[in-house]
């Protein structure tokens, strides 16, 4: 596995493949990786012939009070397990590299970065459009492989190549879980027996509402059941639960499976916010 560390280094290897004709894979990252990142590369391993990994916590998109500082930063761990599934490339520059100066220009994303995460987290999407309008610039992949559990940035970076013409085609990879069912997350580092043990409240009130659920059900209806169900989840505090469509995080009225309404929430266990979702006809 090649690493390159500079703009410089990622352009002349970037410009090289151009001579050898090969569909490129990109996989972006902030590190402290777990296997539902390595699901990613092993799936983009499947779809693509060169596989580009990049490691980088995005200062952008972390707002004040939040855990910039403290993001888990374990880079020969990381290169090790990117190496270990055949990444090709990765991509692992400093700050100072990527943001040599302050940004003197914006992305500003539509209304899809109002809603959920984007209501208590202002700005967050800006500094995840910027960082990745940066990457898929100097990576130009064919394809970019993004797991499920972010489902919200998926659809904003979905919106964000289709409107500024970048390349790369979205393929969205099923969220990875431990064997219990909680989804797998850089942040689950944070958390400590009884908090992990609390997290897991997450994951079966998504279980509910899928259960509870049917073709044309009123969603203010499941909704209900899903939020009176969620209450018992007493270590849990609750930022959101919603109903959305996955192409657009609309609500609907009514749950029609041709627009693939998802459940999506978001809790803190401790200091620790943890977010999922679940397409309820997937």
């Amino acid at each position: 596995m090649q690493i390159a560390r500079t703009l410089q280094e990622l352009v002349l290897l970037r410009k090289a493949l151009d001579l050898k004709d090969v569909t490129i894979g990109f996989v972006p990252t902030m590190g402290a990786l777990h296997q539902g990142h390595i699901s990613l590369v092993n799936t983009a391993k499947q779809h693509t012939e060169f596989v580009i990994a990049s490691i980088f916590v995005n200062p952008t998109q972390f707002g004040p009070g939040e855990d910039f500082n403290r993001y888990p930063r374990l880079p020969d761990q990381d290169a090790a397990m990117l190496q270990a599934a055949g990444t090709d490339l990765l991509f692992m520059p400093d700050p100072s590299e990527m943001y040599p100066i302050p940004p003197r220009f914006t992305i500003t994303p539509g209304k899809s970065a109002n809603v959920l995460c984007g209501k208590s987290r202002p700005g967050h999407f800006a500094g995840v459009g910027l960082i990745v309008t940066k990457l898929l610039n100097l990576v130009r992949p064919h394809s970019l492989f993004l797991g499920q559990k972010d489902l919200q940035q998926t659809v904003i970076i979905k919106q964000l190549i289709e409107d500024l013409n970048l390349p790369g085609n979205v393929i969205v990879c099923p969220t990875h879980r431990e064997a219990d069912g909680l989804a797998m997350s850089s942040r689950n580092r944070y958390l400590d027996p009884e908090e992990r043990m609390a997290a897991l409240g997450l994951y079966h009130t998504l279980v509910k509402g899928k259960v509870q659920m049917f073709e044309g059900m009123e969603t203010q209806l499941l909704l209900t059941i899903i939020q009176k169900f969620s209450a018992q989840f007493e270590r849990l505090q609750w930022e959101y639960i919603e109903i959305v469509n996955s192409t657009d995080l609309e609500t609907p009225e009514f749950l029609n499976s041709e627009k693939q309404p998802a459940i999506v929430l978001a809790a803190k266990v401790g200091n620790t916010r943890l977010i999922d979702n679940m397409f309820l006809f997937k």
